[in-house]
């Protein structure tokens, strides 16, 4: 299948007789947004669409001028910003199999933090704010699909790679919306699916490339009357660019669809098994000498997802209509991670000297605890170990090989009326809606001890150890201190209950000004039990609520101008994790062990953003431009950050900060005719702690006994201030088109180097090629280049304690990064079955 570039204009004239027809749709009336999560499913957030006879029998689905449902909206009587992906962009990027290199691509002030040594588990930092698939990141980001929240419950992680990347048809970052719910401080990604309404054919596709990669997808759609149903499956497989660094993607997707003039209902269900290996931070020492190097492993992680939802809505009457969705979520994923242990001999003050015992670097003894108790309860015991302790045995680089398991059980929906009914002479569009997510949870996470090999900084646990001897102790498991501080085994359960109500207004005041007002009420239970006994004070329910509200205008000078502004309020409660681990004398190792602690506040924030856009059709050679310049400030207080402890980069714990500030400005361009699609964008992203005080950093080599100060005005680590990004794709020959990326990034901070000393991360670039060509109706065949020029850079930077580590492995530099992927060229076949179906065209979007 062909697609078509829909974010601008209805087609490519690949079909000219299709491009005239749909020259003739008032672009006003197609180019709506959905402006709340209900409002993107079951067909609920743009028009209906009528269909026409394409070539070879095809049928065409063509934007019309039939109502607005639900939350959608014309772009411009929304007061924030909107960032839309469409298929045709996520198509540059097919043979990545990956949405979050187009996010990267094509998004003004998205930028991406590769922690793992996989392009396929990225942090997403869009605004400043990120969406992470890593336990223990502080997620700032609401992310839907299909109107179905899908931040996990234990850490608002989220997992995009368990999404089919053909099975997307768009993606909208929606900004200064509360109706998106928690954790929408930056803005809500709303992920819409395809289905068999939207598209129709039989495609296959399969390509491979660098480092041993290959990779295969399927997709079906067809109506049958009434009916429709859609199916996607999706394969990847490769060895990574790094050592032990394997990737197998496995995700299918599949919608049962149903409809009526008056009504429409679809039955969804997905499942997805992913498998990674060696996703951490190397070294700096160590990957100057070979780029491919990792630190200590194993460290792979397995994730498990299935699902099933109903989405539907009714037209109850020509200006009502109702929306909702119910899902159930099964959730599971397990880390093991290999890892320097935090080990020595027992203190001479203590009462088991010739033991071993866990470093007490950065703990002090209660008050009144004497110095032979407060020692003593740093002795390392474990399942089967004698009372007195494991022996310890001087020159062994101690290690740990940790294991961790979260599993949860999710349900809920949504349910939203809608109306459109004028209100004393004015159209009006009405909102007000709902929405429960219930979730239970478990985790479970233990120790192991073992030992770092020197060759290949393997963490062994087999006391008959090839280079060290027999070592007593090793392969004793669920390790803990006595006084459980610092590392013991965990074992929790636990429950979320998330609620929300929501309204909102968007009246014409007049033909070009219309005034958008609305709130949202968020409540959140959240409630842990501890199994093991060590950490009674786990045990607790904590409760959250808040109202955030939403006012803005908009006004339409013309359809080449348009002007926004808004002002907005957030909140996101503290996930299960976080309110488990706030302790620094009891810090958890991250990702993997819960522990007491005091309670956090929640995070709320307050958005204004400023901002005028508008469209150029018929600028040149017919063909058409969007473009957008905007300011935009979101407040947080109470904002959570995540700390290290002494001794272990991997333990830390959560601690709530009393400001910090994300502002700047974005400024987008694109063009697109026939035969050419050019765009540009710039985004100004200042990211600032806005408070005095003094913070955990114990591996920052310019801190002082493992502290650091913070000044107000300081940069928040890991956000390049300056992004740019460029491209073009064109037809340089009938059939065959070419396609070029750049994206730059100014420098920015290590995390850990919250006080701004130390060298930045360097600024990059990156630059992505993309090539077509199409033999005949049926086939087509594709090439990709990602880092064309091969550019060593990395996105990804923190500390590590300097020193020997086993062997001949020294860290004289406590500097770690993950360099980015280098060069990797891919090839593949793209083959439509049958006779070649029509493109389905997406509603013409205006970008910004």
């Amino acid at each position: 299948m062909n697609t078509l570039r829909g974010s601008l204009i209805a087609s490519v004239a690949l079909l000219p007789g299709i491009a005239q027809a749909q020259q003739s749709v008032a672009l006003d009336e197609i180019s709506v947004v959905a402006t709340t999560p209900v409002g993107a499913s079951a067909g609920t957030g743009a028009p209906a669409l009528p269909v026409l006879g394409g070539p070879a029998g095809a049928s065409l689905q063509l934007p019309s001028t039939e109502r607005l449902r639900g939350g959608a909206q014309p772009l411009y009587k929304i007061p924030s910003t909107v960032e839309s992906v469409t298929r045709a962009e996520l198509e540059f990027d097919r043979a990545t199999f990956n949405v979050t290199e187009t996010l990267a691509r094509r998004v003004p002030g998205l930028n991406i933090s590769d922690a793992q040594g996989n392009n396929n588990r990225i942090d997403i930092n869009y605004r400043g704010f990120q969406a992470s698939p890593v336990t223990g990141v502080p997620q700032g980001l609401a992310v839907y699909q299909n109107g179905v929240r899908i931040n996990e419950a234990f850490g608002d992680v989220v997992n995009l790679d368990l999404i089919p990347q053909v099975a997307i048809s768009r993606i909208d970052i929606v900004t200064g919306n509360p109706v998106f719910g928690l954790n929408a401080l930056g803005g809500a990604i709303n992920i819409q699916m395809k289905n068999g309404f939207t598209w129709q054919g039989a495609e296959l596709t399969a390509l491979g490339g660098s480092d041993g990669r290959i990779a295969g997808s399927l997709q079906y759609g067809t109506m049958i009357g009434p009916w429709s149903f859609y199916f996607a499956g999706e394969g990847l497989k490769d060895d990574g660019w790094r050592y032990k660094s394997p990737s197998d993607i496995g995700r299918v997707y599949a919608d049962l669809g149903y409809r009526t003039p008056d009504a429409e209902f679809h039955l969804i269900g997905q499942l997805a098994r992913t498998f990674y290996g060696a996703t951490s931070a190397t070294p700096v020492d160590f990957s100057r000498v070979n780029e491919q190097a990792i630190f200590t492993n194993p460290q792979t992680i397995t994730t498990e997802l299935g699902t099933l939802q109903l989405t539907g809505r009714v037209d109850i009457s020509p200006t009502w209509d109702l929306a909702g969705n119910a899902y159930f979520r099964r959730f599971s994923q397990s880390y093991v991670d290999g890892n320097d242990g935090n080990f020595e001999n027992c203190s001479t003050r203590s009462s088991f000297r010739g033991r071993l015992c866990f470093e007490d670097d950065g703990f002090s003894p209660s008050a009144g605890q004497s110095q032979l108790d407060f020692r003593n309860q740093f002795l390392i015991l474990g399942r089967g170990a004698a009372a007195n302790g494991i022996p310890f045995t001087p020159g062994v680089p101690y290690g740990t090989l940790d294991v961790t398991k979260s599993e949860s059980t999710g349900y809920g929906g949504s349910l939203q009326a809608a109306n459109r009914d004028r209100v004393f002479g004015f159209n009006n569009s009405f909102v007000v809606g709902g929405s429960i997510d219930v979730a239970d949870y478990s985790f479970k996470s233990s120790s192991t001890l073992g030992v770092i090999n020197p060759t290949d900084l393997l963490v062994a646990t087999n006391p008959s150890n090839p280079f060290y001897g027999n070592i007593p102790g090793l392969g004793t498991d669920f390790l803990r201190t006595a006084g459980a501080l610092g590392i013991a085994p965990s074992s929790v359960i636990g429950s979320n209950l998330y609620m929300g109500l929501y309204t909102t207004d968007t009246i014409d005041l007049t033909d070009a000004l219309s005034l958008t007002a609305g709130a949202r009420l968020n409540f959140a239970r959240i409630s842990t039990q501890d199994l093991t006994g060590f950490s009674p004070d786990v045990n607790g329910t904590h409760y959250f609520a808040k109202i955030n509200p939403l006012v803005g205008l908009t006004y339409r000078f013309s359809e080449a101008v348009s002007l926004y502004g808004g002002y907005s309020e957030s909140n996101r409660a503290p996930t299960p994790l976080e309110l488990a681990c706030a302790n620094p004398l009891r810090p958890c190792l991250l990702p993997n062990s819960l522990v007491a602690d005091p309670p956090l506040k929640q995070v709320t924030g307050q958005t204004y953003e400023v901002g005028f856009r508008g469209t150029l059709p018929n600028f040149y050679d017919g063909g058409l431009v969007n473009y957008k310049i905007g300011a935009f400030r979101t407040d947080l207080t109470n904002d959570i950050l995540q700390l290290a402890t002494p001794g272990n980069a991997a333990r830390g714990y959560f601690i709530n900060v009393p400001a910090t500030r994300r502002q700047g400005i974005e400024i987008g361009t694109e063009y697109v005719a026939n035969w050419l699609s050019v765009y540009a964008n710039y985004a100004l992203v200042d990211a600032t702690f806005q408070f005095t005080d003094t913070l955990s950093s114990p591996n920052n080599p310019l801190s002082d006994d493992g502290a650091i100060n913070v000044r107000s005005g300081n940069k928040v680590p890991l956000i390049p201030a300056h992004q740019f990004k460029v491209g073009f794709d064109v037809e340089v020959l009938p059939r065959w088109r070419v396609g070029l990326a750049l994206q730059a990034y100014s420098s920015s901070y290590f995390r850990g180097d919250e006080s701004n000393l130390n060298r930045k991360l360097p600024s990059y670039y990156v630059l992505s090629l993309n090539t077509s060509y199409r033999v005949d109706r049926n086939l087509e065949l594709f090439g990709y280049m990602t880092n064309l020029t091969n550019n060593r850079y990395a996105t990804f930077g923190t500390f590590a304690e300097p020193g020997r580590v086993a062997g001949n492995f020294v860290i004289n530099d406590p500097r770690t990064t993950t360099l980015a992927q280098p060069l990797s060229i891919y090839g593949g076949v793209r083959y439509t079955f049958g006779e070649a179906t029509a493109p389905m065209p997406e509603p013409i979007i205006r970008k910004f």
